[in-house]
C-alpha cells in the first residue's frame, strides 16, 4: 500500500499498536456510539465508517498481523520524512543542485542562444543528481518560471531564469568581499 493512501486504523480508534483486543473492543464500542449516524448530537457517518473498517481489520488476528507489517512499513516511512525535514541541510543541499541547474542552462544558452536546450540525461549527468531526485528539482525551477520546455522537449532556461541567476552571482560577489 502507498504511504500516501495508507490509512492508520490505530490513529482512528485512537489507540496505540500494542493495545490488546479487549482494548480495541472497548474503544470500538466507544467511539461507535459516539459517531453512530442515529446519534444526533455527535454523529458522523464518515468517521463512524472509518471506525467500523479499523474495528473489522484490527480485532480479526490475522488480518491484524498483515495490517501490522503495513504500518510498521508506513511508520518506517513518516519517520524518515520527519528525519528529513527536520535536517536543514537538505534544503540547502535542494537549493546548491537548483542553482548548479541553472548555472548548466545559463552557460547553455550563452554558448548556443539557436540551441540553448538540454536533455534530462545531460542534466542528470551534469548536476550528478540522480533522475527521481532531478523530477522535483526541475518540476520546481519550472513552476517558478526559471526554465521552460523548448518545442523540440529539450529543458531551457528562461529569461527570468537569467535574471536569477545573475543576481544570485551578484549577491555571491557581495558576500565574497565582504568576507574577504
Amino acid at each position: 500500500m502507498d504511504a500516501s493512501t495508507f490509512i492508520d486504523y490505530y490513529e482512528n480508534l485512537e489507540i496505540s499498536p500494542n493495545a490488546d483486543a479487549e482494548t480495541i473492543d472497548r474503544i470500538f464500542r466507544y467511539l461507535a456510539e459516539r459517531y453512530h449516524p442515529g446519534n444526533q448530537s455527535t454523529g458522523d457517518h464518515m468517521r463512524y465508517r472509518d471506525i467500523v473498517r479499523a474495528h473489522e481489520t484490527l480485532s480479526d488476528p490475522s488480518r491484524r498481523a498483515q495490517y501490522d507489517i503495513q504500518h510498521k512499513n508506513n511508520s518506517d516511512y513518516r519517520l524518515k520524512l520527519a528525519e528529513e525535514a527536520s535536517d536543514p541541510e537538505n534544503i540547502e543541499h535542494d537549493v546548491d543542485i537548483q542553482e548548479k541547474l541553472l548555472a548548466i542552462l545559463y552557460a547553455k544558452r550563452r554558448r548556443n542562444i539557436e540551441n540553448p536546450g538540454m536533455g534530462n540525461l545531460d542534466l542528470e549527468r551534469l548536476s550528478g543528481c540522480p533522475r527521481e531526485h532531478l523530477e522535483f528539482h526541475l518540476w520546481y525551477l519550472k513552476e517558478k518560471g526559471w526554465i521552460g520546455r523548448l518545442e523540440n522537449g529539450m529543458i531551457a532556461i528562461t529569461a527570468d531564469g537569467v535574471d536569477y541567476a545573475n543576481a544570485e552571482s551578484q549577491r555571491e560577489s557581495t558576500i565574497k568581499l565582504l568576507t574577504t
